[in-house]
């Protein structure tokens, strides 16, 4: 059996690669990395088995155009613009590329007969007004124009699209919605908040925190994540969406920032910023968002493993353990001063 994974050498993906391969799986990655956190070599040296790994490195709609026949038997479409910083690189085309490269997919697994995973967002949720976020409710969605707004829109109208190829066409396919991701090989290049901390604390400057500090994020460890993907691929409904997230890892952005610090031993302090005066008005930050994960929980058996103190030690354990340029292409804080910012 061969599964294709399509973003599989960028954080989540790299993930779920190695998963497959401890599984026996043959696996093919289709990547353009331009979001890999690490290098090729890097990230192949790490993932390892190069006996049942082929990639083909190459933007998702040119591989599946040039594609016809393959014996794929499960699809795994994680490729996107990521991330809340980077996004504002590619204002105007996120949406498109999103909903191109999902229906390219979805063409792909169906030509295959395969059976598809796609990757979507908890940032569906991010007009929610109450903080938890569960599959069945309606979604609302701010009204001033941002990039993270149109990464979205895209992620929930691919979805759309999806469910509604399943119940016209008959496309298998299955839909994860991940909340607040974090661990190894997590970039803060993107804006992701825990590595960006984390390098910080390293290098003893002020960890930057978007305005007050107060918005609560649950964080799953990737390796939740992925086995939530291998459990939606084999045991969920198709035509079905699966929240998955760690409700029990709840905290405010500035309790994360304490705890890195702690982590670290580091001499650093808190310095609060407005993030759009660093990145410029298409940049948003969200409020609350609290994963209702009862469907994964009920019909798939799904238990997160990892509590956030471990989520923090295993990604600073890595961090710590790379050599200095990929560390520094990892944690890709932005240098904001605390005499610039306002020191806590």
């Amino acid at each position: 059996m061969v599964a294709l994974v399509t973003g599989g050498f960028g954080f989540i993906g790299s993930h779920l690669v190695e998963a497959l391969l401890a599984e026996e799986r043959r696996v093919h990655v289709v990547d353009d990395l331009s979001t890999s956190p690490l290098p090729l070599e890097a990230v192949l040296d790490e993932i390892g088995r190069p006996d049942a790994l082929t990639y083909s490195v190459q933007d998702v709609a040119s591989f599946c155009a040039d594609t016809p026949d393959e014996p794929f038997e499960e699809v795994f479409h994680l490729a996107s613009f990521v991330g809340p910083a980077s996004l504002i690189g590619h204002a105007g085309r996120i949406a498109v590329s999103i909903i191109e490269s999902t229906c390219a997919v979805a063409d792909l697994a169906a030509r295959c007969g395969a059976t598809m995973l796609d990757l979507s967002t908890s940032e569906v949720y991010c007009g929610n007004p109450v903080g938890l976020c569960d599959e069945t409710g309606a979604l609302t969605l701010p009204t001033r124009p941002t990039a993270r707004l149109e990464y979205a829109i895209g992620k929930l109208a691919a979805e759309t699209a999806l469910l509604n190829r399943h119940r016209a066409q008959g496309l298998d396919c299955r839909i994860v919605r991940p909340f607040n991701v974090a661990g190894p090989r997590q970039s803060g290049v993107g804006g992701f908040v825990l590595p960006r901390f984390i390098g910080q604390a390293l290098c003893g400057i002020d960890l930057t925190v978007f305005g007050d500090g107060q918005a609560v994020r649950a964080f799953t460890h990737v390796r939740d994540i992925v086995d939530g993907l291998l459990l939606v691929m084999r045991k969920g409904r198709h035509g079905e969406v699966y929240n998955f997230g760690n409700a029990g890892n709840g905290c405010t952005i500035f309790e994360l920032a304490q705890r890195v610090i702690q982590t670290a031993n580091s001499p650093s302090s808190v310095a609060y910023v407005d993030p759009t005066e660093i990145f410029g008005p298409l940049y948003a930050e969200v409020g609350d968002k609290l994963p209702d994960a009862s469907r994964a929980l009920a019909e798939l058996g799904w238990r997160p493993q990892r509590d956030l103190s471990q989520t923090i030690a295993e990604t600073y354990a890595y961090m710590t353990s790379l050599p200095q340029p990929q560390l520094e292409r990892l944690r890709g804080f932005e240098p904001v001063r605390a005499k610039e910012a306002g020191r806590a």
